[in-house]
């Protein structure tokens, strides 16, 4: 039987003394890199969005009005869920009359950078006809020079980009959630 020489007998040995050491420390070496994934610093979300950084303006048609909101703030913050609406005459916000709001689609936070925008739709009954409209049911359409919006703690009072007014019929309305624009 003829032997290897020793500087080979040393090689093969130091190849099998690596992996095995490398067959050791491969899992373990791949799962104290995912521990310190999972522990490294996340960032934090962004505040919730207070209605005094956020502006709000609407442009519609003869049945819904998309509302854009901007977020006025130096801050990013996070926008979510649906606005409350209510019809108001000129002037106070505070002498509303609040609709039920039927919700459409699912609400999921909006990141809103500085200058970011986010928009819902706003959707109702249309009022049938000419200068004095009517409702399909025969109820008494609704008008009102504006609207009422209750979006992140405040109200914001928006009119009709045309200068009309607003007219439905019935006290529902349909909103969709924020989301980006």
């Amino acid at each position: 039987m003829k032997h290897a020489p020793n500087g080979a007998r040393a090689r093969a040995g130091w190849l099998a003394l690596a992996a095995l050491v490398l067959a050791g420390t491969g899992p373990a070496a791949a799962t104290a890199a995912a521990a310190a994934d999972q522990q490294a610093p996340r960032h934090a979300p962004a505040a919730q969005c207070q209605g005094g950084r956020l502006s709000a303006s609407a442009a519609g048609g003869y049945n819904q009005v998309r509302v854009t909101v901007v977020n006025k703030g130096s801050k990013p913050c996070t926008l979510s869920g649906f606005p409350t609406v209510a019809l108001a005459g000129q002037g106070s916000p505070d002498r509303n009359k609040p609709l039920s709001v039927a919700r459409q689609g699912s609400a999921k936070p909006v990141q809103l950078a500085p200058g970011g925008r986010a928009v819902t739709t706003i959707t109702f009954t249309p009022v049938l006809g000419e200068a004095d409209g009517y409702c399909a049911s025969g109820a008494k359409p609704t008008v009102a020079p504006t609207m009422v919006l209750g979006i992140a703690g405040t109200r914001t009072q928006v009119a009709p980009n045309d200068g009309g007014e607003f007219a439905l019929c019935g006290g529902t309305v349909t909103a969709s959630a924020f989301r980006s624009a």
